[in-house]
């Protein structure tokens, strides 16, 4: 049986984003109601070594994904309000930078600190200090995700989060790219970026665990808990990144198939029942990207 490609992608503000091997597509519903449709190739990094080795290229990948993620949704965005702003070069790094950081201090070092406590009033071990942080790591992740989704403009986006993962999984499923059809496939993907959090926040409280006792005498616990939840995100991205790799690749396999219920069970605070024109939208995406693929190729 033919090996089929291996296809991602992201919401939009009124939009889907769909990226191939080589060439990544834009279908954003205009304030008019027409659907417009940009194309670019991707970067040469998707090609280079480094794209290939294991638990490197993860890192390759996210952080590339970060950045052509962020430029769709600045593109979507100006698409509605009809303003003309682009994020490119130094501007692109430092939002990006700026959402990192945002995001180690919210998700790592909030946790972190509420382990220190733990480990100080309660008088925890090391085991029971790695479960507070990351059961916190998890409490808020699943909070932000549920009070974002509340919001009417994240549910819309959550509803073309939605569209794309139907119409990537009717593709992988031999079905016909008509909103009907698509329609009739799953919210979930196990590709999910999604799946993905929450496979970071399982790694770390095994990782975090382990190089506990690791801890110089000369630094104190809490600036070894801040110091190392940074500097070992590349580590927990990479491990994640690889094991929803195997995962996604093993999905006919009844022991994966429980592994991932956890991922896909978080996916449907992400993502809501599109409608037909939302499809419509993500359709076009990926059948634009799937033509630009094409072309670079011949």
């Amino acid at each position: 049986m033919e090996k089929l490609p291996t296809y991602g992608g992201q919401a939009l503000i009124e939009g889907v984003m769909m990226r191939g091997a080589h060439a990544v597509a834009l279908a954003m519903r205009a304030p008019d109601r027409q659907i417009v449709v940009q194309t670019e190739p991707l970067g040469r990094i998707y090609k280079s070594r480094l794209a290939r080795i294991p638990f490197l290229r993860g890192l390759v990948m996210l952080w590339d994904a970060l950045g052509l993620g962020m430029r769709a949704l600045v593109t979507s965005a100006n698409l509605q309000t009809g303003e003309d702003e682009q994020l490119e070069g130094p501007a692109l790094y430092l939002s990006m930078g700026g959402s990192l950081l945002a995001a180690v201090a919210l998700f790592f070092w909030l946790p972190a600190g509420a382990a220190q406590l733990a480990e100080h009033y309660l008088q925890a071990g090391t085991l029971l200090s790695s479960l507070v942080e990351g059961a916190a790591r998890l409490l808020i992740l699943v909070a932000y995700i549920w009070a974002i989704g509340h919001m009417e403009d994240i549910r819309r986006v959550f509803a073309y989060h939605g569209a794309e993962h139907k119409t990537i999984n009717a593709f992988e499923a031999g079905a016909d790219l008509t909103p009907a059809s698509v329609a009739r496939f799953p919210l979930e993907h196990p590709r999910c970026g999604t799946a993905f959090l929450l496979t970071l926040v399982l790694v770390s409280i095994l990782v975090f665990t382990l190089i506990a006792p690791l801890r110089p005498a000369a630094i104190s616990p809490i600036l070894w808990k801040f110091l190392t939840r940074f500097l070992l995100i590349p580590v927990l991205a990479g491990l994640a990144y690889e094991y929803q790799r195997w995962t996604a690749s093993h999905m006919s396999s009844p022991l994966v198939q429980v592994l991932v219920r956890p991922n896909l069970a978080l996916q449907r605070l992400t993502t809501n029942e599109p409608t037909p024109d939302m499809l419509e939208v993500a359709i076009a995406a990926f059948n634009a990207m799937r033509a630009a693929e094409q072309d670079l190729v011949m």
